[in-house]
């Protein structure tokens, strides 16, 4: 059994751990709500948008003039892979460097060469692993974050959407953590470019559209991908918080449950000693008799 000093400093170092994870499990708790607040002020902008393409989604179809909604036989990949700066945050940057290898590998299995699979990093954690990889990398950014705006995301979503028309890339997803609430992230990829018009059935879409089709398509289809990509860094920047908030949770239960633990056996031993030590005065004095 370990002596009482030892003990005493195990006791005093998880106690000092477990005022750290539950400062920053406050720390998470206080940014989880104004990342919640964001997404949830996004979401349905995004989904008024997809409600519009969804009405004029077979005259796009229709259209030869939009470059953003064309599907074309895919020879080079852009994936866009959204992780955090820090880690302390359970599985949440693991699932997804996880996910992004297996999106590699389902395209390798269609052919495409690993010279034509591109990555865009968002989050230092996912760039760390994946730079040690055999893809190229075309870019990465740790501040956007900092100042989640819809200028930051549109200076990114323009730049992909020219690589996209000039035939840079046949196809752009995106991967990162949905955000459904504190406990749960949803490990999503989704496809960036070409535009996906959404499928419905017996929808009436006999439409008279003024100005003109490639007016409201222009400006539609680039405010929809933006806003695609803005939705999907925030939903991860919430999921992280809440994975991390969770995870500091559970790391603060169980060091209260190991000092409850210590604590016993500091008892047991302190106890141990007092009575050896009873022993040794009976018998001392037993012995000048």
């Amino acid at each position: 059994m370990a002596n009482l000093k030892e003990i005493r400093t195990r006791i005093s170092s998880v106690k000092s751990t477990m005022q750290i994870t539950s400062a920053m499990k406050m720390v998470s708790a206080a940014k989880l709500r104004k990342a919640q607040q964001s997404i949830t002020q996004l979401r349905p902008y995004a989904d008024k948008i997809n409600e519009i393409l969804v009405n004029i989604s077979e005259s796009l179809s229709n259209s030869n003039d939009n470059p953003y909604v064309k599907e074309r036989k895919i020879e080079k990949i852009l994936l866009i892979v959204i992780s955090s700066n820090r880690g302390l945050c359970g599985a949440f940057n693991s699932n997804i460097i996880k996910k992004t290898l297996s999106e590699i590998d389902k395209y390798k299995e269609m052919q495409i060469a690993d010279e034509n699979i591109h990555l865009l990093g968002f989050g230092k954690k996912a760039y760390e692993i994946l730079s040690k990889q055999k893809y190229k990398i075309i870019d990465k950014d740790f501040k956007i974050f900092d100042e989640l705006t819809y200028a930051n995301a549109f200076e990114y979503s323009s730049r992909i959407m020219e690589m996209f028309k000039n035939k840079e890339y046949d196809r752009v997803e995106l991967i990162y953590n949905g955000f459904k609430n504190a406990a749960t992230q949803i490990l999503t990829v989704e496809q960036l470019l070409p535009v996906k018009i959404p499928e419905v059935d017996n929808f009436n879409s006999d439409y008279i559209i003024e100005p003109s089709l490639d007016g409201i398509s222009g400006t539609l289809v680039p405010k929809s991908i933006t806003i695609q990509l803005l939705k999907a860094i925030m939903d991860s920047n919430a999921s992280e918080h809440g994975a991390r908030m969770i995870a500091m949770h559970k790391a603060t239960d169980n060091a209260t449950e190991l000092v409850r633990d210590l604590k016993l056996t500091y008892n047991k031993a302190r106890q141990a000693s007092i009575t050896n030590e009873i022993l040794e005065i009976v018998g001392g004095a037993e012995a000048l008799k």
